[in-house]
């Protein structure tokens, strides 16, 4: 309930858009838009109706999918597979033990908000709120991302 209540304050004071209005302003089709929702690589917003409202964020993933897909030639298999490889645990800051029990840790094959069955907070949190998803908004900071939470600075003797 407290997220619902978040994702409210959220939608509240940003443009938002149809499915059919975002796919107008991208320039794809409402089955595309689908299938990236299905492949947990988006997930819009929603209203109490279930109707998919999309933000300006929203867009600019999607745009960010679309150069991945056509311009670098990327599956959509190939971007999950990239997006898992973000430390969740690192940016949640997860004690070990939860880290180690979660299936988004062990699994390579999809982003941790499309992982079931995770422990603690992340079992009934909104991933949409979470940084980790929203981090991955932006292509140019996936890669800056994955480093920085990942390469562990030389010690000196």
């Amino acid at each position: 309930m407290r997220d619902e209540t978040i994702l409210q304050e959220h939608i509240q004071g940003e443009a938002h858009y149809s499915i059919g209005e975002a796919a107008d302003l991208l320039g794809v089709s409402v089955p595309t838009l689908r299938l990236y929702e299905k492949e947990g690589l988006v997930l819009p917003m929603r209203k109490a109706s279930r109707h998919r409202l999309y933000s300006a964020v929203d867009l600019e993933r999607i745009r960010c999918l679309r150069e991945t897909i056509n311009a670098k030639k990327v599956s959509i298999a190939g971007i999950k597979r990239m997006l898992a490889l973000i430390p969740c645990w690192s940016i949640r800051n997860c004690p070990a033990a939860e880290r180690d029990s979660c299936p988004a840790f062990r699994n390579a094959e999809m982003p941790c908000w499309s992982v079931t069955g995770k422990p603690g907070a992340c079992e009934a949190s909104e991933c949409r709120l979470c940084p980790t998803y929203s981090e991955a908004a932006d292509c140019s900071s996936i890669k800056r991302t994955i480093a920085d939470l990942t390469i562990v600075p030389e010690r000196t003797p």
